[in-house]
């Protein structure tokens, strides 16, 4: 009972809905602690993998969001302009202020290696919290090395071994591994959560939808305890 509950959360920095998810998911686990009895919460460990939702991006897109939109999925300006509001009051909803008008879209590869980066050093859950909020936030470009290797300094990160290692693709291998293991499980779109190795939840869920899967798992491994005893 004391092993922590694994959350493996596919997602990519350019996508509205995974930084969405990710205040649910904690939002959500923070539910599960709250409900149950004190010491009755098993601890959870979130770790974050890579997918690229369009990795034919140019690092410098030329362009606003609305041009990347009509440019890559064929959105009339309508439409496009619609759907940014509704996600933009969406994210309002779990305290997540998006300004499409600043943000600078870009191919995220390096980005993904830069938290591959931070997970070897244990500031993987930091990292992919700045670049998120640089990016949907901030407007801030995530897509330059030395752009990277700045806010990879803000969360406590040696710049120069950052730039050393983006200049090398260090962690590229392992972002394809990433990428390799989503399409062996079939994952076709982020954000997607993997509980335990046995849950899956696709999309940026309720809280209460998180809290839910973790109190059966809770309840499951209570019953293999009982299971055990007997």
């Amino acid at each position: 009972m004391s092993d922590a509950i694994k959350i493996d959360v596919w997602s990519d920095i350019a996508c509205p809905w995974c930084y969405i998810g990710k205040r649910k998911l904690e939002n959500g686990i923070a539910e599960y602690v709250a409900a149950g009895p004190d010491g009755a919460a098993i601890p959870v460990e979130v770790v974050y993998h890579s997918f690229e939702l369009a990795p034919d991006t140019p690092v410098d897109f030329e362009g606003s969001e609305l041009d990347f939109l009509a440019q890559h999925k064929g959105f009339a300006p309508e439409q496009t302009v619609q759907m940014l509001a509704r996600v933009t009051g969406i994210a309002e909803t779990v305290g997540l202020h998006y300004d499409y008008d600043a943000l600078q879209h870009t191919n995220t590869v390096k980005a993904h290696q830069v938290i591959h980066f931070a997970k070897a050093h244990g500031r993987q859950l930091d990292m992919t919290e700045r670049l998120l909020k640089a990016y949907f936030e901030e407007g801030k470009h995530v897509g330059r090395d030395e752009d990277l290797a700045d806010l990879a300094a803000e969360v406590g990160l040696d710049r120069d071994d950052v730039l050393r290692s983006l200049r090398e693709d260090e962690y590229l291998p392992a972002v394809r591994a990433d990428q390799a293991q989503a399409i062996e499980f079939g994952i076709q779109g982020v954000p997607f959560f993997v509980f335990d190795s046995k849950y899956g939840v696709s999309g940026a869920q309720d809280a209460s939808t998180f809290a839910q899967v973790l109190t059966q798992i809770t309840g499951e491994r209570a019953g293999d305890v009982v299971e055990a005893v007997r």
